[in-house]
Formats: C-alpha cells, structure tokens, sequence
C-alpha cells in the first residue's frame, strides 16, 4: 500500500472512529453497608391489645403510591388533586423538556451543517477600469471531526444533566406526595387535640359546678372555687393555638393542592380513617442508592462532571473541519439561472493548540477537582439518605414505646381521677388533690393524642426516607407526557 493510500486509510478511520479521551464514567459502587443501625436494645412492646404494632418487612416491595397503605380513600383523591395542580411539578417538568432539548442541540453537532447561501458583490478592478457585479447561490457543506470524542463527551454530559433533571422532578414529586401526607395527618391529629381539649374543658366545667355548689353549701373554701376556675381558664387557653395549627395545616395543604386557601378546603380529617401499616416494606441498604432521588441526581451529575474532564481534555487536541460548497455565480442577476457558471470549493482545516498560557491544562485540571467535589458530595448524600431511614426506624420504635406507655397512663390517670372526685364530692379530699389529678388525666390525654398522631407522621416519613416506591411505577422515571419513550407522573 502506498503512503498516500496509508494516509488517506488513517485519516477515514480517525474520521470515523476516533477515540474518546477522558475517563469512561462507573458509577461509584454501593457502600458496603448491610443494616441501616447498630444494634440496639428493643424498643417496648405494646402492652394493651388496642396498640397496633408495625413489623418491619426488610426487602419488600414498597407500592409507587406508599400513601394507599393509610387506606384513607379522601387522602387518596386529595393526592390526585395535589399531582394533577401541582405547580411545583408543572416548573420540574418544563425545566426537564428544557435540558432534554439541550441534548438533541448537543448531538447535531456529530452531523454536517448544511446551509443556503446567496450573495451580491460590486467591485472595481482599478482605475478606469469600470466596476463589475457578481452574483452568486449555492449551499455550502461543513462538517467538524470529532477525532478525540470532545463533542460526545459533551453530548455525555448533557445527557447526564438532562438525567440530573429527571430525578428533581421525581424528587419534587416525592416531597409534595410526603407532605401532602404529613399534612393531613396533621389536621386529623390536631382535630382530635381539639375534641379532647374541648372534652377536658366539659370535665373542668363540671369540676368548677362541683366546687361551686359545694362553696355555696359552705362545704368548702372560696379557694377551692377560684383553683377549679383557674383549671378551666387554663385549658380553654389551650384551644387558640390549636386552632392556629390547623389553620396553618389547612392552608399548608391547600397550596399543596394547587390551589389558595381561599379556594378550597382540605378535608377534615379524622384520625380514626387512617390505617397505621402493620407491615413496613423497608428496602434492603445496598438498593436505597438506586432508588432515592436525591442520591440519584446527585450521581447524576457526577456523571456529568465525569464527561466534563474529556471536554476540557478534547480541548487540548487538534480540531479537524471539512468544509464544501457548490454555487451559481454571474455577472448579472438576470442570467443567475440561465447562463450562470458553477462555482464549487472544498478544503480542511486543522487547528492545533501550541500556547494557550496554561489555560487548557487548568481548564482540565478544574474539571477533575469539580469532579471529585461532587463525588464527594454523592458520597455524604448516601450517609445523609441512611441516616434518615435509621432516624425513622428509630422513630418508629420509640413512637410505639410511646403511644403504649401514654394509653397506660390515661387508664390510670383515668382511674385517679374517678377515685378523688368520689372523695371530693364525699368531702374526704380536698379541692387542690382533685385539681391535680385534672392536671394529671389532662397531660396524659393530650400525650396519647399527640403519640398517635406522631406515629402516623413517623411512618409517612419513613416511606419519604426510602425513596417513596417510584421505581416501581413500571421501573420509569416520570418525565414530560410529550416526550417519547417517557411515562409521565400518575
């Protein structure tokens, strides 16, 4: 084969192939982690039967829609509403056709750009010599080389940020589904404080009627009427904050939902209509970083800053470009098409960096130090994502501790309560003893009340923990309805 034959067969398969500088992207393996917490002492079991206990079932399947497990059919279609109206979403999904679209950009550069040209010169060609047109139509055919794979790379990192993109939305979808749902706990939890502190103040009434009627009959002292009165006024002040919160809650989901609060109000919900889950799919440690949005962006844009190193790295390679045209020129405008003669031309360039004042070698050097700022950040993304599911999990544990050691509280505060006001009614006790024992069954009410609403919350943010089940909606990321091969959010 002859030199130039060997030259020409070179530069085809340089052409052609090329290579691809930069490192080739793995994605960093899984933190060799086999149980989210140390063993620890078990929290106490519920020692009443009405205490609902939850299991956890490690490695199950956790459902794309975690809320249905609270078997709340109104939580369910306010869900729906929240989706379907969500503004938030409706900006994350506008934001990944965007980043989409800089994909496709990316990739026309690996084909020719063809372009129409026309153009109308006058000139003179010396003194006395008169002046001349020339008229001139014609496409015109360029076409860059991606010898050393700068262009694919950069295509590479687009697409990873366009998968970056596509994680913040399912992220975004994962925190408007968890606090839609801890807001409506929230309102039913904060419901039913209401309705005991209302049912306190009926019993606190009772006790200031009692005293009352007992001073009246010179059975006991003025103070005693004034320390029952103080017990009422004290627990009615209870009332305003309460009726703030909900408010605060109603508002909260309602902007949730899409829309004011001025609009539409949330349901009121009852405690009693959410089923805690007895069974909790929890997923297995070596699969949480395939399946929590945020470490999935986050290894997203490690990718992207992987690919950003063979950018940089291209840049300090020769660049190759073909170019072409073919034309109509003539002298006069109406014999453009009639007479006109062709005109073509072809040629290669070659641009090779020499001196550049250290800027290439700094331009990749940052890229590297960009690249491995975010690995770090991936990794402590992975350690925070693992300890908030072993923050929920113990949460859980001590929400059960919790919610048996305060109904065992109320049947015994309850108990002490019935016993002094049969004493004081009988005269054997004194007002104060039974004021306390209010005091007493009133805190313990109210504890059990709010145990049982934090343990709902708890298990709603151990779902959100984990991911929230997404990955199992068909094993697809939710992505813009309008663009193929994407199914969008349910």
């Amino acid at each position: 084969m002859s030199r130039r034959r060997a030259a020409f067969v070179s530069c085809l398969t340089l052409a052609l192939g090329g290579c691809l500088v930069g490192p080739d992207f793995k994605p960093p393996a899984p933190p060799d982690v086999d149980a989210y917490r140390t063993p620890e002492s078990p929290a106490q079991k519920a020692e009443s039967d009405t205490d609902a206990a939850q299991r956890i079932a490690l490695g199950q399947r956790i459902p794309a829609q975690w809320w249905a497990l609270f078997h709340s059919s109104r939580l369910d279609e306010t869900l729906r509403q929240a989706i379907a109206a969500s503004y938030t979403l409706a900006a994350a999904k506008a934001t990944l056709a965007q980043v989409q679209e800089a994909v496709v950009e990316a990739r026309a550069a690996l084909y020719p750009q063809v372009d129409l040209g026309a153009s109308a010169r006058r000139s003179t060609a010396g003194a006395g010599l008169g002046t001349e047109n020339l008229f001139s139509v014609g496409p015109s055919v360029s076409y860059s080389i991606d010898a050393f794979g700068g262009t694919r790379r950069h295509i590479e990192q687009a697409t990873a940020l366009a998968e970056n993109q596509r994680y913040q939305l399912v992220a975004a979808y994962l925190t408007l589904t968890g606090g839609s749902v801890t807001q409506a706990i929230t309102i039913a939890s904060t419901n039913l404080q209401i309705a005991t502190v209302e049912d306190l103040i009926k019993n606190d009434q009772k006790n200031f009627d009692l005293t009352k009627h007992a001073f009246d009959a010179g059975k006991v002292a003025q103070s005693d009427v004034l320390t029952a009165e103080a017990q009422l006024a004290g627990d009615r002040t209870q009332l305003a904050p309460l009726h703030q919160q909900l408010s605060v809650a109603r508002h909260a989901l309602s902007v949730l939902a899409g829309r004011a609060p001025g609009q539409w109000t949330p349901p009121d919900f009852d405690i009693d209509e959410f089923n805690l889950p007895g069974d909790l799919p929890v997923s297995l440690p070596s699969e949480l970083v395939h399946q929590r949005p945020d470490i999935r962006a986050s290894e997203a844009l490690l990718h992207a800053d992987s690919a950003a190193i063979g950018v940089a790295t291209a840049q300090m390679y020769p660049s190759i470009t073909l170019s072409a045209s073919l034309g109509l020129a003539t002298q006069t405008l109406a014999s453009l098409v009639r007479s006109a003669s062709r005109a073509w031309d072809a040629g290669a360039g070659v641009d090779a960096p020499l001196y550049h004042g250290g800027a290439l070698r700094a331009q990749q050097r940052s890229a590297i130090d960009a690249y491995d700022a975010q690995l770090a950040t991936y990794r402590q993304t992975i350690l925070l994502a693992f300890g908030q599911v072993a923050d929920s999990l113990s949460a859980l544990e001590h929400d059960a501790e919790l919610v048996s050691v305060s109904r065992r509280s109320v049947d015994i505060a309850s108990r002490s309560l019935a016993v002094q006001r049969s004493s004081y009614a009988a005269g054997r006790t004194s007002a104060l003893q039974l004021i306390v024992a209010e005091n007493t069954y009133s805190s313990a009410r109210l504890g059990y009340v709010r145990a049982i609403g934090q343990r709902l919350s708890d298990t709603a943010q151990l779902f959100v923990a984990l991911g929230g089940g997404w990955w199992n909606d068909g094993d697809q990321v939710p992505c813009p309805p309008a663009k193929p091969g994407c199914t969008p959010l349910p």
